[in-house]
C-alpha cells in the first residue's frame, strides 16, 4: 500500500525474505554503495546478535565490520566522533534496555551536536537496538523503550513492522544526515514478506503506510502488534471495517496520514508494545485530538504494556503482553 492506502502497480522485482534478512540486505547494499558505512558492535564480526549481520564481516573485512568492547558508552561515543569526521557508522546496541548506559552520548552528543555547531557538523549515525518481549529474557532484556528516544530533539526514531519497511528504512537511516535510532522487535525477525530487490528501494523517514483499508475504525499499530492488528482486521471483515496504519517512523511522526484516516473512520485505537503512560499512545492520541477532535465519534483507546518491568516467568510475561485479543477488545469499545 502507498501512504494514501491506494494500491500501487509496480513491475519492480521482489523476493520473499525475513525481517532479519531484509535488514541485512539493506546494510549490504549501503556498504557496497558507500565506503564510509561501517558496522560496530559487540558481536558484529561473527554476526551472532540475532544473526542480522551474519556474513558481512567475511564480505567486507575487519576494517569496516568491527567488534567492540562490551561498553555501550564507548561504542556510541566513538561512533559520534567517527560520524562527525565523515564516516557513517551503524552501531548495534544489542538490547535496547542498555540504552541507559549510553544515554548521555545519545542525548547530549549525537542529538545536539548539529544544533550546537549551527549545522556545520553533522552526525550521520545509526544506532540499531533490539527490543520487545515474548522470549522470557527477563526485565533487562525485554523492554520496549523507543518512546524514551522519540522524546529527544535532534534524533530520528524508526521502528519498522514489515520486511519491506525494514530494508527501505535502514537504507534511508544510513543516508540520513541526522542520527537515527533504529528499533527492531526481536520477535518478528523470522516474519517473511515481499521486499523489492532494487538497490534504489528506500522508504522516506517520517512517512506512514496504510496497509489495510477500512471505514469504521483506525488502528495505528507498531512492530509485533502490527501483524496482530492485520490479523484482527481480517477476522472482523464483514462485521467491522478496520483500517490499519503502520507508522514505521515514531519521530518524525506522520500525523497527517493518521488524522486523515480518523476523519474517515471516526474512531482510533493505538497499539504499541510499550508502557502506556507518557508514551507513543499518548502522542498519537494528542495529535488526533488537537487537530481532529470533532471527527472523533468515540474516545481513542490504547493497547500496550502495563506500567511494569517485563516479568521473567513465561506465564506472567504473557499476562502483561498485549496481543490481538486486546486490539479486538479495544475496537469493540469504540464501536
Amino acid at each position: 500500500m502507498s501512504k494514501t492506502g491506494a494500491t500501487t502497480e509496480s513491475t519492480e522485482s521482489t523476493e520473499t525474505i525475513t525481517f532479519r534478512e531484509a535488514i541485512r540486505e539493506g546494510l549490504r547494499e549501503e556498504m557496497k554503495n558507500d565506503d564510509a558505512v561501517m558496522l560496530y558492535g559487540q558481536d558484529e564480526e561473527d554476526g551472532e546478535s540475532f544473526e542480522v549481520t551474519a556474513g558481512l564481516y567475511e564480505e567486507f573485512g575487519g576494517r569496516r565490520v568491527r567488534n567492540t568492547p562490551i561498553s555501550e558508552a564507548a561504542q556510541v561515543g566513538g561512533a559520534v566522533g567517527a560520524a562527525a569526521t565523515g564516516l557513517r557508522p551503524v552501531v548495534e546496541l544489542s538490547f535496547s534496555d542498555f540504552i541507559g548506559v549510553c544515554f548521555d552520548q545519545i542525548m547530549n552528543q549525537a542529538g545536539k551536536t548539529r544544533y550546537m555547531f549551527g549545522g556545520a557538523s553533522e552526525v550521520p549515525l545509526v544506532l540499531r537496538a533490539t527490543e520487545g518481549a515474548g522470549l522470557s529474557a527477563a526485565a533487562q532484556h525485554s523492554g520496549t523503550v523507543h518512546t524514551l528516544v522519540s522524546h529527544l530533539p535532534g534524533i530520528k526514531t524508526v521502528a519498522p513492522s514489515t520486511p519491506t519497511a525494514a530494508k527501505g528504512l535502514i537504507k534511508s537511516s544510513i543516508r540520513s544526515p541526522d542520527p537515527v535510532v533504529f528499533f527492531e522487535n526481536k520477535t518478528i525477525y523470522d516474519e517473511r514478506g515481499e521486499v523489492p530487490t532494487s538497490d534504489d528501494h528506500t522508504i522516506p523517514i517520517g512517512e506512514a503506510s496504510i496497509e489495510h483499508l477500512g471505514e469504521d475504525v483506525t488502528v495505528v499499530a507498531t512492530q509485533r502488534l502490527f501483524s496482530e492488528a492485520m490479523s484482527v482486521a481480517q477476522d472482523l471483515e464483514g462485521d467491522v471495517s478496520v483500517e490499519v496504519i503502520d507508522p514505521r517512523t515514531l519521530y518524525p511522526l506522520d500525523a497527517e496520514t493518521i488524522i486523515e484516516s480518523v476523519a474517515k473512520t471516526g474512531r482510533l485505537v493505538i497499539a504499541d508494545e510499550s508502557p502506556m503512560s507518557y508514551g507513543f499512545h499518548a502522542e498519537v492520541s494528542s495529535r488526533v485530538v488537537e487537530d481532529g477532535f470533532f471527527t472523533l465519534d468515540a474516545p481513542p483507546q490504547r493497547v500496550g504494556v502495563p506500567d511494569t518491568p517485563i516479568p521473567f516467568a513465561p506465564g506472567l510475561e504473557k499476562e502483561v503482553l498485549p496481543n490481538g485479543a486486546d486490539i479486538k477488545r479495544a475496537i469493540r469499545r469504540v464501536e
